[in-house]
């Protein structure tokens, strides 16, 4: 377990600042889409809070399922260390530690998260981590700075078309998905 900038890899809770579906009084379509959002969902505030609009969680769980899940294009890993970047750089505790967890359990090292951590502007092991680490950064602080350079930076890293739109995919995921942790609720430590 590392731990850097308030940043850390160890398991955290989150705890949210709004109410939480209570499960002895939800409906049976929060129950389903709980049920199908998440191993855990019925016992995290994270989907208890957002199972109060179940069509919403929904499309929410699907489209996150879906660009984080999928069995082509971007290698699990990478996309899981291009959500740790971005979780880091819009100071996203939680989701950082989670998806740092994910990258260290898929690619057996930990090596580049603890540069994510400590300063992900010079993270990166190899071209292509530091041209991944590079595009999270720019489509998270400044979108409008992307363009056909961008992409042939990815290109030139060894990154193909398919692997190119998944990343993108996981970046964009992570604009909603970190501001929705940090607008709702807040980490909890362990004891």
């Amino acid at each position: 377990m590392m731990r850097s900038h308030a940043f850390t890899s160890q398991t955290l809770g989150w705890t949210s600042w709004l109410d939480k579906a209570d499960l002895s009084q939800a409906t049976p379509e929060q129950i389903a889409v709980l049920e199908k959002s998440h191993p855990q969902a019925k016992t995290s505030d994270y989907y208890l809070l957002l199972a109060h609009e179940p069509q919403i969680l929904e499309q929410r769980s699907g489209a996150f399922n879906s660009v984080m899940y999928a069995p082509r294009g971007l290698p699990r890993a990478e996309r899981e260390l291009a959500t740790t970047v971005v979780s880091r750089v819009n100071g996203c505790v939680y989701c950082a530690s989670v998806h740092a967890q994910r990258f260290t359990q898929l690619a057996k090292r930990d090596d580049v998260i603890a540069q994510v951590f400590a300063d992900p502007q010079t993270a990166g092991t190899t071209d292509r981590e530091r041209a991944i680490v590079r595009y999270a950064i720019d489509l998270t602080l400044a979108p409008e700075s992307i363009d056909a350079e961008s992409v042939a930076a990815l290109a030139a890293a060894g990154l193909t078309r398919p692997e190119i739109l998944d990343l993108s995919y996981a970046v964009a995921m992570f604009a909603w998905a970190n501001r929705l942790m940090l607008t709702l609720g807040e980490p909890v430590l362990p004891d």
